[in-house]
């Protein structure tokens, strides 16, 4: 399954509890799950992750955001800000880390801030 950042986000917004809650409709139960254990893994949500027999991922469970989350949720937050950076990484042709998107959001942001 390929990776998407904005099902990330709202997994992040969601487990911080953003009212109203995001909408996850669009996404299968099979995507959040899989990308609830990648929050688990990258360590941005406390969490853990059951697996089946066969070492596929059965259930995910979730308590907390950690430091790196609030910080990558902060830096996400702004729909603004997420446009513009999902707009020059799509313009660029190339696929973003997380890592990567996050050092973009951050110079959004301060951008829109004026800072240098």
């Amino acid at each position: 399954m390929k990776r998407d950042t904005d099902l990330i986000r709202l997994l992040l917004l969601e487990r911080e509890g953003e009212e109203p809650k995001p909408n996850l409709s669009g996404y299968t139960e099979a995507q959040v799950l899989y990308h609830t254990a990648l929050l688990i893994e990258a360590k941005l949500v406390v969490g853990s992750i059951i697996e089946d027999i066969n070492g596929e991922i059965a259930a995910t469970s979730t308590l907390r955001l950690t430091w790196t989350g609030h910080e990558f949720l902060d830096a996400a937050r702004n729909d603004t800000i997420w446009k513009k950076a999902g707009e020059k990484i799509k313009q660029s042709g190339v696929q973003a880390t997380v890592s990567l998107l996050e050092e973009l959001l951050k110079k959004l942001l301060k951008e829109s801030l004026g800072l240098p």
